[in-house]
């Protein structure tokens, strides 16, 4: 018998083509280098440098499809003398779904607008608009910059549920990631303005972080953070509370500004990014 022959077919092999050890616990230190190191390449091939984040809400729906998903349910509804209680509700979140839908208009609109805004910059200082690249919100952020013929940025995440790619990324800037931490930093890195719309809990655990990290000066201060939507967010948080009892000081109040109109949040952040900050493409 040939010794070689109790070899599997392919043996032996480099252990850079080795998959089970690539997918193991023993190289997951590999695994994050290369969600550092590809983002990093890809963005200087194509010369991204500056960024607009966007977060909010997966769930917002776009204002032609809530207000279809409305009209459908109430005449699926017509004619009944009463409705049971999960039909109500039923009734109730689509309502609510047109109700919020607004914000989808208004991240497109702000969108386009600021990556117009964006192609007028001097000394090719040009800023991309970036968001998590799912839908809802994301999908608004990508489509609104899609509408003013930019490219744009999407770094998506793995997840069980809601999020997938939607069709308005560059494809050349679309991502995909599998840690949180990293596509966290690739959030920040480039980041010299963030704008969050309503949102849930992985809206407040990128905006708090960005927050924490200007506060303890572990992120450059001067990149414009806004809030959109005053009535959403003052009513989910009183921030001069905090001040009050004293777990932030007076000036953290100014790391971000709240706003409730496209054309409040365009006048800030072209007002408040800092054309020396922004780094040359070339």
């Amino acid at each position: 018998m040939n010794p070689s022959d109790s070899f599997p077919d392919g043996w032996p092999f480099k252990a850079y083509d080795n998959h089970e050890f690539l997918h193991g616990p023993e190289a997951r230190t590999i695994r994050v280098n290369c969600e550092l190191l590809e983002p990093k390449y890809r963005f200087q091939e194509h010369g991204i440098k500056n960024t607009i984040v966007i977060f909010g809400s997966a769930r917002t729906k776009a204002p032609d499809e809530a207000q279809k998903n409305l009209e459908s349910l109430e005449a699926e509804l017509a004619g009944q003398d009463s409705l049971t209680p999960e039909e109500e509700q039923k009734l109730k979140i689509a309502k609510r779904d047109l109700a919020q839908s607004k914000y989808y208009g208004d991240c497109r609109e702000l969108a386009k607008r600021m990556a117009s805004w964006s192609e007028s910059l001097p000394n090719g200082k040009s800023l991309h608009i970036c968001s998590g690249g799912g839908p809802g919100i994301m999908e608004a952020a990508n489509r609104g910059a899609f509408d003013a013929g930019a490219r744009n940025i999407g770094l998506n995440i793995s997840l069980p549920f809601e999020q997938h790619h939607n069709p308005y990324i560059s494809p050349e800037l679309n991502f995909e990631f599998h840690y949180f931490f990293v596509r966290k930093y690739w959030f920040l890195y480039m980041a010299k303005a963030l704008v969050a719309f309503p949102g849930g809990f992985g809206t407040m655990d990128e905006l708090f972080e960005l927050l924490t990290l200007t506060q303890t000066g572990k992120v450059e201060e001067g990149a414009p953070v806004v809030l959109y939507g005053k009535d959403y967010w003052t009513r989910l948080f009183n921030f001069e509370a905090l001040e009050e009892w004293g777990y932030i000081s007076p000036g953290d109040l100014d790391l971000f500004k709240i706003v409730d109109s496209v054309e409040e949040a365009e006048a800030h952040l072209k007002a408040s990014i800092d054309k020396d900050r922004l780094l040359p493409i070339s």
